[in-house]
């Protein structure tokens, strides 16, 4: 007999979370693991000279959260408890960087001081530099590119502080 649960749903046991995820795409089904990592501060690492304040790091949490929320590649603009900016769905982080400091700006909402998630490493410096033209003084990122060095230095050069979640956000 079919279960009446949607097939996201039929694995959830007493803790509600889901081992799997599931998204149709057009004929097809596209099953991922489920985003169930509860990230905590202890888990952080910083790994430039400037270090986040305890306001920042409450910030990176928050913009980290709903960077879980928000499809792949997306760059979450937070300040005092409140979303700014959230680009997303874009095959670069750095066009996420972009919109979301777009939709920020035509809402009328400085991003000065802002605190930025990246739900993927950044590659390139570039996707920095954007969130810190824009306003960002602190990152939060997951780490694990190739030119993790080249970003840090970046930050380090602007003045921000970075810290690595060491896990993926990774929604489809």
């Amino acid at each position: 007999m079919r279960s009446p649960l949607p097939l996201a749903e039929q694995s959830k046991g007493n803790n509600s979370c889901r081992a799997m995820d599931a998204e149709r795409i057009g004929s097809g089904l596209l099953m991922q693991t489920a985003d169930n990592h509860s990230l905590t501060l202890t888990d952080l690492k910083v790994v430039t000279k400037q270090q986040p304040t305890p306001e920042q790091l409450q910030d990176l949490m928050f913009a980290w959260t709903i960077a879980k929320f928000v499809k792949s590649n997306a760059i979450v603009f937070c300040k005092g408890g409140m979303s700014m900016g959230v680009g997303a769905g874009q095959m670069s982080r750095l066009d996420s960087a972009r919109i979301a400091s777009i939709k920020a700006e035509h809402a009328g909402l400085s991003l000065k001081g802002t605190a930025v998630a990246s739900a993927a490493f950044f590659p390139f410096r570039d996707g920095l530099d954007v969130v810190v033209d824009a306003g960002a003084t602190c990152v939060i990122q997951p780490g694990g590119s190739m030119r993790d060095q080249e970003v840090i230095d970046a930050a380090n050069e602007r003045g921000v502080a970075m810290v690595y979640s060491g896990v993926r956000h990774f929604r489809h």
